[in-house]
């Protein structure tokens, strides 16, 4: 197995990007293609020599986080995120990863991979934090705007991928929503309701946002990508700032830092619960082919964690599940 990781892609790369593809090669059983600037790569290497199972594809240009992105995706040809693109559409590769622009990542894949046939909007995933596990919420930024139809697709890929990936089964799907009752909702969400009542999937009515937290109600929550983009920024600042202020509080006085030392463990470990780092990545549902959209500001660890969740995407075949059960919804769609 191939995984192509863009290099120059992320806050932190390329140094970042190549210790965490470094420490993949240790623990699984794949090849890694660093794709960007030799020379810039080689930098990040020790001894500035390849390790075993570790390539360098050459991409002279780079995607910048304040470009647009499908102009300077077509501008661009030789950036790493096109030429890894590029890898997994012609068999080079089986997968991709990147950190750097969601929106070149997003323009490269519908440009380069193209879209699952009779997927209409790909949808970005992403595993949320909550104190069930992991679960899902989606879109978390692909498309501002959708449809109902949009919605259905989203759940229906969300919930494969729940499965397949999180080992979840029959996961529950819940409409992000204002209110639990039915009746309640935008028009958007009045209109999808109906379509994933009758579908095939396991749905269990709408979730309001306080309950996302908590995991207990649905393991796919299902929203546009404007409204899920707004939360999962929410959830992140606000992670940030409770920590902060647990730690400002914690040890504002020297006896209140002795009871500190004595909850530092359970701290540690919630911290970890929270750190996107150790999810990694998700991928854009819905493109044919494994494009895993990592954390702008993503660390060895996270680079690591974006590996082995392509490694098990390509794994799963749960791009040909998708396309397996896309019939199957049509039908049901059309009754």
């Amino acid at each position: 197995m191939r995984i192509a990781v863009d290099a120059m892609g992320g806050d932190h790369a390329p140094v970042e990007i190549v210790k965490g593809a470094l420490r993949s090669v240790e623990q699984f059983d794949i090849e890694v293609v660093l794709v960007g600037q030799t020379e810039r790569i080689k930098e990040c290497l020790p001894q500035g020599e390849l390790p075993k199972r570790i390539q360098i594809q050459e991409a002279s240009e780079v995607v910048e986080m304040d470009e647009h992105p499908a102009q300077a995706v077509r501008k661009k040809k030789d950036s790493s995120i096109v030429v890894a693109t590029r890898m997994v559409k012609e068999g080079t590769a089986d997968a991709l990863v990147s950190a750097g622009s969601t929106g070149a990542q997003m323009a490269a894949s519908l440009l380069g991979l193209g879209r699952i046939k009779g997927i209409d909007r790909p949808a970005i995933v992403t595993v949320l934090p909550t104190l069930e596990g992991g679960k899902l919420i989606l879109d978390v930024g692909a498309n501002p705007d959708a449809k109902p139809e949009h919605l259905v697709q989203y759940a229906m890929m969300g919930s494969i991928y729940a499965e397949s990936i999180l080992g979840i089964k029959n996961p529950k799907v819940g409409l992000l929503n204002i209110g639990a009752e039915e009746t309640k909702g935008n028009e958007l969400t009045l209109a999808t309701y109906p379509l994933l009542q009758k579908s095939p999937l396991n749905f269990i009515g709408n979730v309001e946002g306080r309950a996302v937290p908590y995991g207990r109600d649905a393991d796919v929550v299902v929203c546009d990508g404007f409204v899920g983009n707004v939360v999962l920024k929410t959830t992140e600042g606000l992670a940030g700032a409770l920590f902060q202020l647990i730690k400002e509080k914690i040890t504002s006085t020297t006896v209140r830092k002795l009871g500190a030392l004595a909850i530092k463990p359970g701290l540690k470990e919630i911290a970890k619960m929270l750190d996107y780092a150790e999810y990694g990545g998700a991928p854009l549902l819905g493109v044919n082919g494994i494009s895993i959209i990592s954390h702008g500001s993503s660390n060895e660890k996270a680079i690591f964690n974006a590996i082995r969740v392509a490694k098990e995407c390509v794994e799963s075949s749960f791009i040909e599940e998708i396309k397996q059960e896309l019939p199957r919804f049509a039908s049901a769609q059309a009754e």
